[in-house]
């Protein structure tokens, strides 16, 4: 018979005691408590998966190895390196809290949670990460993988998006963290919980056998492993058409800069347009009379919303004068291309007209 009465501090010394003894020790940002190296693969883990990150983290590291070689940097020199990653608005806060860390804190990040919560781009769960795997500090976290452990565990219903589930989370996180043995290894009891939640207690298929809370876990006991958490409502995106413009020359293609904010905010992209015709007027009022050549559509989603992307190709002779520039456009180098802060579906269209696969 299982006993699946919660037992609060036996909650975290089970998964301390887990995660030293079966949790992830090989992720290339473990291992240190350099703040710096802590917050950049917090930021970078934040709606991605932890085998996306790895490289990114690593060639990021490359180029910015410490906190003022990124402050220093402009943001166009940043975004190559984010480029791909997704949530652009995490590279533009990355470089806005790198300034304010060196021109307000010295160059190094605050040792409280509260503290680190106050600078750009972080939340109190990332701020409390930082501080929990930097300096040990016993601050609670909250994020999706252990909303998710928390409901399973103690059998909380309801949607984690509502503030009143919200709140009874955090209340729990933080009387967890209160009634934890004075002993308790900070750092390894939060990095049990994100282990816990993205290798055992999964959203799907959960290894229950394996898992070190199973004795006194509510959902386990009950079998109502895929009703907690209580699942969302599952909304239909919208959808928004665009075309965009590959006009390609020896020298180059031309890009255009996208505004912040935006959905590229930062980024070079191609020229877009609300329609195909709209293109092709465009075309001819820059005096280029040939017929662009339509290349296979695709879609991207974004967390809103889902691009249907009309992809046209137009190769001009090396004659023809080049139109004047707008500020934020550019003539850029094939050459130069893979160095570019470009968006993934950008990335992939260019990559078919390098390919010279045009159809």
């Amino acid at each position: 018979m299982l006993n699946t009465t919660p037992d609060i501090p036996a909650f975290a010394t089970a998964i301390t005691h887990w995660q030293q003894a079966q949790g992830r020790h090989h992720l290339p940002w473990q291992g240190t408590n350099d703040a710096y190296r802590i917050w950049l693969s917090e930021i970078m883990l934040q709606q991605t998966q932890v085998d996306t990150v790895i490289g990114y983290y690593t060639r990021f590291l490359e180029r910015f190895p410490n906190l003022q070689s990124l402050a220093q940097a402009s943001l166009d020199d940043v975004m190559p390196f984010w480029a791909g990653l997704g949530y652009y608005t995490r590279a533009r806060n990355l470089h806005r809290c790198a300034v304010q860390v060196m021109e307000h804190w010295n160059g190094q990040f605050p040792d409280q949670a509260e503290q680190i919560a106050t600078l750009p781009g972080i939340g109190r769960s990332t701020a409390a990460a930082i501080a929990a795997f930097a300096h040990g500090r016993r601050s609670p976290i909250l994020d999706g993988n252990v909303k998710r452990v928390f409901c399973r565990y103690f059998g909380i219903h309801g949607n984690t998006q509502l503030s009143a589930i919200d709140k009874k989370l955090w209340a729990l996180a933080e009387q967890i963290v209160e009634q934890a043995p004075d002993t308790l290894n900070m750092a390894a009891y939060t990095q049990g919980l994100m282990d816990l939640g993205a290798t055992r207690c999964t959203r799907s298929r959960p290894q229950c056998a394996a898992c070190p809370l199973q004795n006194r876990c509510h959902a386990h006991a009950t079998n109502t492993q895929s009703e907690l958490p209580t699942p969302r409502q599952r909304k239909t995106l919208p959808e928004r058409d665009c075309a965009l413009l590959v006009i390609h020359l020896s020298s180059g293609i031309l890009l255009e800069k996208q505004p912040s904010p935006g959905i590229w905010g930062g980024l070079w992209s191609l020229p877009r347009f609300d329609t195909a015709d709209a293109l092709k007027t465009a075309c001819l009022n820059l005096g280029y009379h040939r017929e662009p050549v339509r290349l296979a559509g695709l879609q991207h989603v974004f967390s809103h919303f889902r691009l249907n992307i009309d992809p046209w190709y137009l190769h001009l002779p090396d004659t023809l004068p080049l139109q004047e520039t707008q500020p934020h456009q550019c003539w850029m180098p094939t050459a130069r291309l893979e160095t570019t802060a470009l968006p993934t579906p950008i990335r992939k269209i260019l990559g078919v007209v390098q390919a010279g696969t045009l159809v």
